[in-house]
């Protein structure tokens, strides 16, 4: 479990109570909380969204997505009930951060929730943590039951005639389920594998009725976004992506953790200042921006990249979940390519042929490949089957497969050839560092 850190470029926002004992109730009311709530009852829910759509808050598990305008694409008159789901089911290599919310913060978690159920016309929410996630689940249910004690969950919440349920629900262990419409068939008790879309979650969604999914970073920014207001939030990071964000930094660096850095954070500054910079001293091999699904970057790629979804999308990969893996010269690209890709071979649901069958291949093609049985064609081939998944997956389970595995082999080609005829792999024994 990463440490609690501090740098003093931080901005804390969603971590200013991590460490302070808020998932103490009264500690949490103490600190100002359930105040952003009050507020909104009073205010209603066109002020609210109206707010989030003014912070500029973008989905934080790693579409991107702008929160307020989703929300507003729920129905205001449904004939099904509308639903509010957490996504807190963290399963990417290299993320590491929801799990620090849900343990130092978890009624930020609850109060996000309502708020959402509030903005759509909700009555009842869902926090979903992932299946290896079972320490913190005592943590999260006695949460919610204070918040019933207290009257801020229930039939009348706050001593008003509103209306909120919540229940945490805990997946078992299926990276799978981190997709938003596994997710919902996984609540719903059957096996979590990707609906096809549209109709899209926010019209029909979870028992079919109208339901708002979003990442557990991005409903427990919502509480503060009400406190502090939409346009201040949206200041403190950079264009078009607002506030800040827990960046999980690991690696091959001196001081990995997660730190709350500004939207729009240079990258370079955020490994060589923040975390210390590369281990031993060693130089910079690649950077993999925001987990193991999103395209790797070079170091001079990364001189004067600020850290969000723009940005990052403009430099060829993805701000994703925010997991920063730094990657140093030691290690051997083939087998980092291959750990990536066993992973998602392991943790593909099978539901469609070019993801089971196109990640069963990667997997084997590379580790022949690593082993230096390869031929200098399979470099092709391997390029062709990444590039023959993209977009033909239900769900972006295949694309996530395939697209570190195209930068791996376009930036890294020659390390590719360099393990061709029985030639053994130079850097193999450091690999396991980098991947945590």
């Amino acid at each position: 479990m990463p440490k609690l850190t501090s740098h003093p470029d931080e901005v804390k926002i969603i971590s200013k109570r991590f460490g302070m004992g808020a998932a103490n109730i009264d500690r949490y009311i103490e600190l100002g909380g359930y105040e952003a709530t009050r507020k909104c009852l009073a205010e209603g829910s066109e002020w609210i969204i109206n707010e989030m759509k003014a912070s500029g808050l973008r989905g934080r598990g790693g579409a991107g997505f702008p929160t307020g305008l989703k929300w507003s694409f729920v129905p205001k008159q449904s004939a099904k009930p509308k639903y509010v789901l957490v996504n807190g089911d963290e399963s990417e290599p290299g993320t590491c951060k929801d799990h620090l919310i849900f343990l130092h913060d978890p009624h930020a978690i609850i109060e996000g929730t309502i708020i959402a159920g509030l903005a759509i016309g909700a009555k009842m929410g869902f926090i979903y943590l992932r299946g290896e996630y079972r320490y913190l689940i005592e943590i999260m249910e006695k949460a919610v039951a204070d918040a019933y004690a207290k009257g801020f969950l229930g039939k009348n919440i706050f001593g008003t005639e509103t209306e909120f349920q919540a229940v945490v629900q805990t997946g078992a262990g299926a990276y799978e389920v981190g997709e938003e419409s596994a997710l919902m068939e996984s609540l719903e008790g059957k096996r979590g594998v990707p609906r096809i879309k549209p109709p899209f979650p926010a019209v029909v969604g979870l028992y079919g009725g109208p339901t708002v999914i979003n990442n557990a970073e991005t409903i427990a920014s919502v509480p503060h976004i009400i406190t502090m207001g939409g346009a201040a939030y949206a200041a403190v990071g950079s264009e078009r992506n607002g506030g800040t964000r827990l960046f999980g930094i690991s690696g091959h660096v001196e001081r990995p953790g997660i730190y709350e850095l500004p939207m729009g954070y240079n990258l370079k500054k955020m490994i060589y200042e923040v975390a210390g910079g590369v281990r031993g001293g060693r130089k910079l091999k690649a950077v993999v921006p925001g987990g193991s699904s999103t395209p790797v970057l070079l170091p001079e790629e990364i001189e004067t990249l600020g850290m969000d979804f723009d940005q990052v999308g403009k430099a060829g990969s993805m701000l994703g979940s925010g997991g920063v893996v730094v990657i140093d010269d030691q290690t051997c690209i083939v087998e980092f390519a291959l750990r990536t890709i066993s992973f998602y071979q392991h943790e593909s649901c099978g539901w469609c042929i070019p993801c089971r069958e196109g990640t069963d291949w990667l997997k084997k093609s590379l580790t022949r490949f690593h082993a230096g049985f390869g031929t200098k064609k399979d470099i092709d081939n391997i390029q062709y089957l990444a590039e023959n998944m993209m977009g033909r997956t239900f769900c972006p389970l295949g694309d996530a497969a395939a697209m570190p595995t195209l930068g791996f082999v376009k930036k890294f080609r020659k390390e590719f050839e360099d393990h061709l005829d029985g030639k053994p792999c130079p850097y193999a024994k450091h690999v396991e560092v980098a991947l945590v």
